[in-house]
């Protein structure tokens, strides 16, 4: 596996488990549609909202911080595969897309940012 790929793969398994113990469900990891994929699929403690989870992985932040690498192309790529999952599982939920920012490479404590409510797919 790329370093990039390892880098990525501990990113979400880290998220994953920051997720876990703030009370959040995990349904789904890297759940695809065709080319376009979600990293996480979560619900909230209170088992009303239905989370969609960006997770970006960064060494160092130096030149961007992770969640700039959101960009509208990835954010219409969430939204169509949100809509998918939603009609697929036939969810009544409120919906929420959030992005976690990891800067770390796993051998030092890392740096999580959760961003909630980050963006809306339908006002790109």
């Amino acid at each position: 596996m790329a370093k990039h790929n390892e880098l990525g793969k501990w990113g979400e398994d880290f998220a994953e488990k920051y997720l876990v113990e703030h009370g959040y469900s995990i349904r789904e990891r890297d759940w695809h549609l065709g080319k376009r994929d979600v990293d996480i699929i979560a619900i909230t403690a209170d088992m009303r909202t239905i989370v969609f989870v960006e997770v970006k992985t960064r060494e160092q932040d130096e030149v961007m911080d992770p969640s700039e690498a959101v960009n509208r192309q990835k954010i219409k790529s969430i939204g169509y595969c949100a809509n998918s999952y939603i009609k697929d599982f036939n969810l009544d939920m409120e919906v929420r897309f959030d992005i976690i920012s990891i800067v770390g490479d796993g051998k030092s404590e890392p740096k999580l940012t959760h961003i909630e409510d980050a963006f809306n797919p339908c006002l790109v």
